[in-house]
């Protein structure tokens, strides 16, 4: 850490869904003097914040808008259908997409699934979140198809989930704006993309002073001449004993 860094804070976001505490515990014993901030947004919200400077990085779920930003995607989710625990899906365990063509299905405004056709029937409405979605299918209104880690989330006692094998799939990135590419940023990718502490793309390398004296080291001895010493023991060519 610089001394241009003493005292700041690392404003990292994040998305329902994701949680960032094994990073951010990495972050922690490496980075004990900078504490990490964390920022929870909404999906739709987390692009507009990072643009506006109000977090240094973020996690966020594809797609974003990507203009201005740097984005490393990470893992992909398992994409599942919330239902009642008395629906028909509550008795196997998983679902295709045509199981489900009869059911009325849920598309909240902060959807991040890229649909090229929607599956089942229209709900009644829109819900403006995922949060509010559970909500009706809770009252038995529609099903909901969400990244599992939402599912898990929003968990209630009265749902249950199961994966949806032929639906397409959530990916969530690391992001950040790309002008923005400070040290602090450049150290929280090597945490996640699992750098260690001494690796080459870290900020503390090998002093180049180091390198020189190896290379010399490693160099034939000359004798004053500036011709290679013979070792002890090999005869010189052209002098052979009789």
């Amino acid at each position: 850490m610089t001394d241009g860094e003493t005292g700041r804070v690392f404003r990292l976001a994040y998305v329902p869904g994701v949680t960032p505490a094994k990073w951010v515990n990495i972050w922690t014993e490496r980075m004990p003097d900078v504490p990490v901030t964390l920022v929870a947004v909404p999906a739709a919200e987390v692009v507009g914040l990072l643009r506006n400077g109000g977090a240094d990085a973020g996690f966020a779920r594809l797609p974003v808008d990507r203009d201005g930003l740097s984005v490393i995607p990470l893992y992909v989710e398992t994409t599942v259908v919330v239902v009642p625990k008395d629906h028909a899906v509550a008795a196997v365990d998983e679902v295709a997409i045509a199981d489900l063509i009869d059911d009325e299905v849920f598309h909240p405004l902060d959807d991040t699934i890229e649909w090229t056709v929607r599956p089942g029937l229209p709900a009644f409405t829109r819900p403006a979140t995922t949060a509010d979605a559970v909500e009706l299918v809770a009252a038995g209104t529609g099903i909901l198809l969400v990244p599992q880690s939402l599912a898990r989330l929003y968990h209630r006692r009265d749902l249950t989930y199961r994966p949806v094998l032929d639906a397409p799939q959530s990916q969530v990135a690391l992001t950040w704006p790309t002008d923005a590419t400070t040290d602090l940023v450049e150290d929280f990718i090597g945490v996640v993309r699992g750098r260690t502490v001494n690796s080459s793309r870290g900020r503390a390398p090998a002093s180049p002073a180091e390198k020189p004296a190896r290379r010399q080291a490693q160099k034939p001895a000359q004798n004053g001449s500036g011709r290679r010493a013979v070792p002890a023991g090999r005869k010189r060519k052209g002098y052979r004993s009789r």
